[in-house]
């Protein structure tokens, strides 16, 4: 009986995974970028605006930053060399799949990001070093992936 249960469980969840088969436009983003950690009782560093890109994220255990790299201070706890991706157009909060549809072909590639989302859209960071692995994946998968100007399409 106890099969006969999870066989059946087994095929509503496969009946309720929706298909990524979205396609975006992704342009990079100039620069290379970083992630910073700070104490969660610190205030928004003024550092951290400038720059075509910039998340300040606090919990009760952290005040993580995400800015251009030549902004962070010496002494700053953070992670650097990320470049980031950012999806065109405006996106609607209904829509699903979408971090799914350019998370799922990089990770088959065992290329690791770092999501971020603002209001309108999503963003994605990925190492330097992993960032031409990445855009022939994305690319491999459908998306588009275009240079720092927006003029370029990359492979």
């Amino acid at each position: 009986m106890g099969c006969l249960q999870e066989t059946a469980a087994s095929k509503q969840a496969d009946e309720k995974r929706i298909p990524v088969d979205k396609r975006f436009e992704l342009f990079l983003l100039p620069g290379r970028m970083a992630i910073c950690r700070l104490d969660p009782e610190d205030e928004s560093p003024p550092w951290a605006g400038p720059g075509v890109f910039s998340s300040v994220t606090r919990t009760k255990a952290e005040l993580t930053v995400v800015c251009q790299e030549e902004n962070v201070p010496a002494g700053i706890t953070c992670n650097k060399n990320w470049r980031g991706l950012r999806i065109g157009g405006v996106l609607d909060f209904s829509e699903t799949g979408i971090l799914s549809s350019l998370t799922a072909p990089l990770a088959g590639e065992g290329i690791p990001v770092y999501a971020l989302s603002t209001y309108s859209t999503d963003f994605i960071l990925i190492k330097e070093e992993d960032l031409s692995r990445a855009v022939i994946a994305l690319s491999g998968a459908g998306h588009r992936v275009f240079s720092e100007n927006d003029q370029e399409r990359l492979p």
